[in-house]
């Protein structure tokens, strides 16, 4: 059976719909559909859903070059990071392990808060009353007239309340009635229905069907028989849907990926995970796992948060939209990333704990006085994408029950600090029951008594706008930072400044090589910061490849690079020899994450075009075509451009100037200095434009930091030659630029 799509009217609808379980709890829904084309075929994905290369061109590309010039299709590039080894999968081991539930228990049996407030928030919504009947339905059809997917909720929501109340009073009048909710929807639901809606469906209730199941693996009353029914349904109707909105979003993977907003690929995610965990299938699980860290989509941990402001602070992708999905965001990452530790995968850590700025940011962003009007001011990375540009975050006070999760890994688990994210706990606690979109009752299931507070860590120092940006993970216990820097690595270090929050400090620092670190202050006494960095003021040489016979970094760095595909040795510029790249495969790649630690930068070389071919390039550093900053010597618009974005073509900031001449060897230089971008061409600055936001520290370990290649796959290689190619921390003057040029 299938069911009409009607993707036009599906953009920007926001459903707010209540729906009843038994006769006595409402539980509220609410999501929002924005689709677009249609699905594609199923087949599974190989290897790890690492860094990716679309097909596609950049914007104003013609379909070729100059005559004589091929655009061959692109080689699959190799991944972002190999797949986690196979790991034995654990049970039950998604949401809540034996060991958690052993907690609860405990607490429980001690009286002791906050866990009885959090039974209490369960019991409250009336959901295992042990005379409820299963309403089990064929097809369940969301987001078209005719839609039923409450009741299929509804039932999901008691079966994994029956099956939390079985694990922790031990009555197995409660296992009994999570069975039956189970058999009966495993032998009857065949299949999901209605428009784009559908792929929420398929994640966010695959993912909660998946863990109701997986409490229920240890109860010897569920026949092997109906536990591999529940199986397969969980692969036939679920998995499939949840993979295809993964790999090719709804028909609109590959001209606009980044068409659905994060929660939708996070939903997915989530039940891809949760479903290889509950069936036994460790491909699946690491499917999900690098889909989060390597895809494309807004839902990976690099799209849903969108830019990491200082004191880590990171804007999440749908901030700008409204805070009802913001939250539920975090609440469908912390899930996957609880679920992934549970599996033994620190899924919380990635990327330095970008999960953590994402909630800090939609915590603050929520945090309102007695009025309901937000207390603070949110930094803004400017945003541009399917449905528009934004400047600011939309909305503040939303309620959803998604912060214990957070609060308890970071905070409670490994002794960090989320100052934020506490006072939205402190604000909410006891979690109620969510409305369907996830389980809420966090206090019950995730709190914890907390470990030693950790040192200050996960220090980042660069140079933004010609000063020293410094931003930290905080100490649990602390009531202050200490700023400290020297001369050396082993000090003396001297005290700048004491920091509160954000965590934050900027060093208008003199010339000089400097070393960084943070001293939290407890009451215990002072902690020492486990990380020291270093910082050379205005900047220094940080990588340089001479390209006059090999490929090696002569920077003392040993950033040495690779020659790929159709590469030669040329004739060099004043003799001796220079790369020869031949317009169809030819390119450099430097080493993975050769860049990832600069904030301003210069990137200087000496180039010698043989044609003007649109959207071709000098450089291009990222990891897929999401997220990159290039420097193209003719775009569609004929002009040299030198830009950065982290959402495509949609969101270019760009500077721009005439097309890079051809036929002659020509020096081409660009730096960044905050947001200011300014090009050189043979030593003269001929164009500068501010609001470039995205630096290479926001593009993080880069895969695919090349010359002569681009992040889309169907633009043409660079044909021509290149020497001398330098990077810089800091951006350098006009000056030093012109000496370049000599």
């Amino acid at each position: 059976m299938t069911h009409p799509t009607n993707d036009d009217k599906d953009a920007g609808l926001l459903d707010r719909r209540t729906f009843f379980i038994g006769t006595a709890s409402a539980i509220a829904l609410g999501t929002t559909a924005c689709g677009g084309g249609s699905s594609g075929s199923f087949s599974p994905i190989g290897g790890g859903a690492a860094a990716q290369q679309s097909s596609q061109q950049s914007p104003g590309a013609s379909s070729g070059a100059v005559a004589g010039v091929d655009t061959p299709a692109t080689p699959a590039p190799e991944p972002a990071a190999p797949e986690p080894a196979v790991r034995k999968i654990v049970h039950p081991g998604l949401l809540v392990t034996e060991d958690a539930l052993q907690r609860i228990r405990d607490k429980l049996a001690a009286k002791a808060e906050p866990w009885v407030g959090g039974l209490n928030m369960m019991l409250r919504a009336n959901t295992t009353g042990l005379d409820a009947k299963p309403r089990p339905l064929a097809v369940v059809i969301r987001g078209v007239d005719g839609q039923n997917f409450g009741q299929m909720v509804g039932d999901m929501v008691r079966a994994l309340h029956y099956a939390l109340r079985w694990k922790i009073s031990n009555d197995e009048s409660y296992a009994k009635k999570a069975v039956e909710f189970l058999n009966a929807w495993s032998s009857t639901l065949t299949e999901l229905g209605g428009n784009s809606n559908v792929y929420l469906a398929s994640g966010l209730y695959g993912n909660q069907w998946a863990n109701a199941a997986e409490l229920m693996r240890t109860y010897s009353g569920w026949a092997k028989e109906d536990v591999a029914r529940f199986q397969a349904m969980l692969m036939n109707v679920f998995y499939p849907k949840a993979h295809d909105f993964l790999v090719n979003h709804n028909g609109s993977e590959t001209r606009k990926v980044t068409h659905y907003w994060a929660n939708w690929d996070l939903a997915n995610i989530c039940a891809v995970y949760a479903i290889g965990v509950f069936c036994d299938r460790p491909d699946l699980r690491a499917e999900a796992s690098n889909y989060y860290k390597a895809g494309r989509g807004n839902g990976t941990s690099a799209g849903s948060v969108y830019y990491v402001h200082p004191g880590y602070l990171g804007q999440w992708q749908e901030s700008h939209r409204d805070q009802g999905h913001s939250t539920l965001g975090i609440s469908l990452a912390g899930m996957l990333c609880e679920m992934a530790w549970n599996q033994g995968e620190d899924l919380y850590g990635y990327w330095n704990n970008r999960l953590l700025a994402g909630a800090e940011y939609v915590a603050r962003t929520n945090l309102t006085d007695a009025n309901g009007n937000a207390l603070f001011t949110m930094p803004f990375a400017p945003y541009n994408g399917v449905f528009g540009p934004a400047t600011a975050v939309a909305g503040t006070g939303s309620g959803r029950p998604c912060w214990e999760l957070i609060y308890n890994h970071y905070v409670n688990r490994k002794g960090l600090s989320a100052p934020w994210t506490k006072a939205m706990v402190d604000r909410f606690r006891p979690e109620r029951v969510d409305g369907g979109d996830q389980p809420g009752i966090g206090t019950l299931l995730y709190a914890r008594d907390p470990v030693p507070a950790a040192k200050p860590s996960g220090l980042s120092a660069f140079l933004n706008n010609a000063k020293v940006l410094l931003s930290w993970w905080g100490t649990a216990s602390a009531s202050q930072y200490l700023v400290q820097r020297a001369a050396s690595p082993n000090g003396p270090f001297t005290t700048l400044a004491p920091v509160t929050d954000p965590r934050t400090y900027t060093d208008d620092a003199d010339q000089g090589t400097w070393y960084y670190r943070i001293d939290a202050v407890t009451d215990a006494g002072e902690i020492t910061g486990a990380d020291t960095l270093r910082v050379a003021v205005p900047g220094e040489l940080w990588l340089h490849l001479p390209l006059n016979g090999d490929a090696n970094d002569a920077s003392g760095r040993g950033l040495n690079a690779q020659l790929k595909g159709g590469t030669s040795w040329g004739e060099g510029r004043n003799g001796g020899s220079a790369v020869q790249l031949d317009g169809r495969s030819g390119h450099v790649q430097l080493p993975d994450g050769a860049v990832s630690a600069l904030g301003d930068f210069t990137a200087a070389a000496w180039v010698y075009w043989d044609a003007s071919v649109v959207n071709t390039r000098i450089f291009d550093f990222g990891s897929n075509d999401v997220a990159y900053i290039s420097l193209i010597p003719r775009d569609g618009n004929g002009k040299l451009r030198f830009s950065g974005s982290r959402n495509q073509f949609w969101n270019e900031e760009s500077v721009t100037t005439d097309v890079l001449p051809t036929q002659r060897w020509v020096h081409v230089a660009v730096t960044l200095s905050g947001t200011v971008g300014t090009l050189y061409v043979d030593g003269t600055q001929v164009a500068t434009a501010d609001g470039i936001w995205i630096n290479p520290f926001q593009l993080g370990r880069t895969t695919q930091t090349w010359l002569g290649r681009s992040q889309y796959g169907g633009d043409p290689y660079f044909k021509g030659r290149m020497q001398d190619f330098r990077i810089y921390s800091g951006a350098q003057d006009a000056a030093f630029i012109a000496n370049l040029a000599r």
